[in-house]
């Protein structure tokens, strides 16, 4: 059944590997472009056919056991090479890829042979259909979610599980495929064959419904900081609104105790007395002008309320920031890493004082523009176990706000960011694009 001439098996081998490369490359994200992946994997098909064939004149017998294998090894190393996608998440789509594979492999041996008297066309035809109906299943029902799990997929899945899958797959397959059993034509035959397809079938889905799920999970807390972090803002906003509330109140008790000085003055002719009083109420309005810390208005604000709720925490604020008054930036997705950043900073700190009061506490933020880039540095006081996970501060020790919505927002804008702690110093820093202003 797998014998035949050498052009009958150039065929069967340029089907299978050129029905591999297009369903990996619909879940795939190549690092190259359209013309360069298609005219590698072109390449690639030729040299790893025309090998095949050779190997088949030389040896028949041991083409036939392992070819199917070592052209799918082969493939996995070359696909590594031109995907982008981190290991796990590659590892994930080859695997599966492995699955479907064994699926249109094993389909057109077992339908030629059962219904068509073994004849090697069948098995060509059935190899082609099945792989244009998966490639269209792909593209139109699970492309999308597949490439959109991806993230969930390379944040949650550990090494176990993905020895576990890899294991039951090739188990699983590598049993079907046996080619001793291939010429055992008994219904107790295509009952195993039946349920091993099935097994293996339900592990892929498992896994992609349990880390869709987990994803989501992930999603839904991102939202929920989010919805935390806004409800944190208004109250900053409330606390600025109650301020200049009261300070309108005070201006306005001494706006008349000011009038009715003045008056007396006037009154008696004290002329020298009343620019005295003029230059000292002068230098008294010029010390109660709220601090500038930049021009833009929004991030002037923002960072206002939060240096005012640290100096009352008795926390000493550094400020280093240069930024003009536009910005293309949206002033809620830099509002969200200044806020988060800064909250996180402030909890960092308190949570220090609580551990040790004798500990002077600081923050010392920075930001700035330089050119197309928006450079964000936040360093404070922490406490020395202060642990990461995954290259992300545990929720414990920032009090579960602000690090996945910082995280959300710098991607918005291809941001590079990094978290560590220096010996009791939490360092958050980020680099991000400033969009065009034609894109917002």
């Amino acid at each position: 059944m797998l014998g035949g001439s050498v052009y009958i098996a150039m065929i069967r081998f340029a089907i299978s590997l050129i029905g591999v490369i297009l369903l990996f490359g619909l879940m795939s994200e190549p690092r190259f472009g359209k013309r360069k992946t298609v005219f590698c994997y072109g390449c690639f098909a030729f040299v790893l056919i025309t090998a095949a064939c050779v190997w088949y004149v030389l040896d028949q017998k041991s083409c036939v056991k392992l070819a199917a294998f070592t052209m799918y090894l082969c493939f996995a190393v070359f696909a590594g090479f031109m995907s982008r996608n981190k290991i796990y998440l590659l590892v994930y789509k080859l695997t599966f890829t492995f699955y479907l594979m064994a699926v249109f492999l094993i389909s057109g041996i077992e339908v030629a042979a059962v219904f068509f008297n073994r004849n090697v066309w069948a098995d060509i035809v059935t190899r082609i259909v099945l792989i244009l109906i998966m490639a269209l299943f792909i593209e139109k029902k699970i492309k999308s979610s597949i490439r959109g799990f991806g993230n969930y997929v390379e944040n949650e899945l550990d090494r176990f599980s993905v020895t576990i899958m890899i294991m039951s797959i090739l188990f699983g397959v590598g049993f079907i495929l046996n080619p001793g059993s291939i010429q055992q034509q008994t219904p107790y035959r295509l009952f195993q064959i039946a349920m091993n397809f099935f097994l293996t079938g339900a592990l892929q889905l498992l896994v992609f419904r349990l880390y869709l799920h987990i994803g989501k999970e992930k999603e839904y807390e991102k939202e929920n900081q989010l919805m935390q972090m806004n409800h944190r803002l208004m109250e900053r906003q409330m606390e600025l609104l109650e301020e200049s509330v009261e300070a309108g109140r005070r201006i306005r008790h001494d706006a008349r105790h000011h009038n009715t000085v003045i008056a007396e003055y006037v009154r008696r002719e004290q002329n020298e007395e009343l620019l005295q009083y003029l230059k000292e109420y002068e230098r008294e309005m010029d010390e109660s002008i709220p601090e500038k810390i930049c021009a833009n208005i929004a991030v002037n604000n923002i960072l206002s309320a939060y240096t005012a709720k640290a100096r009352k925490e008795r926390i000493k604020v550094t400020l280093d920031v240069e930024l003009g008054r536009s910005l293309t930036i949206p002033n809620i997705d830099l509002v969200t890493i200044l806020a988060n950043a800064y909250e996180n900073a402030i909890y960092g700190c308190v949570e220090v004082k609580k551990q040790s009061k004798e500990r002077e506490c600081f923050i010392h933020l920075m930001l700035k523009r330089k050119k197309n880039k928006l450079v964000i540095s936040c360093s404070n006081t922490c406490r020395i176990e202060t642990e990461l996970k995954n290259g992300q501060p545990k929720p414990e020790f920032t009090g579960g706000i602000g690090v996945l919505s910082i995280i959300k927002t710098a991607e918005k804008f291809d941001g590079e960011y990094d978290f560590r702690n220096d010996n009791g110093v939490f360092v958050f820093r980020l680099i991000m694009n400033i969009p065009s202003s034609d894109t917002y």
